[in-house]
């Protein structure tokens, strides 16, 4: 699927926009995923996905809209529904805290803002595609592409081409 290039510079002017160092105090917290939790794009129970997940947070809601993969997450701001809402928080599982890539662990979450993320890498994720794979450090980012492939990029790099890119990696 191409993407309208003006598509993603309003996406990302958006999705950016939002992002304000002072308001960092005032991000909602991440939440961890219930038995209830359902994929925003894909629709199913967010259990029966491996991988990072995704979850982000609109200032005019208290709960997240939670996403199987973080591929997903990112094709939803860029693409989908997150035109034109503000985005309050984005949270991705930070790989680095994560023991277990199946099930990463309550409590490791990352402001996406702030992270690091492994594109085209030989793991896949909760939807069985190529993923985004998120690291809080930057030196975990660059030993897993050194382990399994791929190139790091920051959240600001991450654009259509990369989506395009990730989804013929498959």
């Amino acid at each position: 699927m191409r993407i309208p290039g003006w598509a993603v510079a309003l996406a990302l002017v958006s999705v950016l926009a939002a992002c304000n160092p002072d308001q960092k105090a005032a991000l909602p917290q991440p939440q961890e995923p219930g038995s209830d939790a359902v994929g925003t794009i894909c629709g199913m129970n967010l259990n029966e996905h491996h991988g990072p997940k995704g979850q982000v947070f609109v200032s005019d809601g208290d709960q997240p809209f939670w996403f199987s993969s973080v591929r997903d997450a990112f094709t939803w701001l860029l693409v989908d529904d997150g035109l034109g809402k503000t985005v309050a928080a984005i949270y991705v599982n930070d790989m680095g805290k994560a023991t277990d890539w199946a099930n990463p662990q309550p409590g490791t979450w990352v402001e996406a803002r702030h992270a690091w993320f492994v594109v085209a890498s030989d793991r896949v994720g909760g939807m069985g595609g190529a993923e985004l794979v998120p690291f809080g450090e930057r030196a975990q980012a660059d030993h897993f592409a050194a382990q399994h492939g791929g190139r790091v990029l920051a959240f600001q790099q991450i654009n259509s081409s990369v989506l395009n890119e990730e989804a013929h990696h498959d």
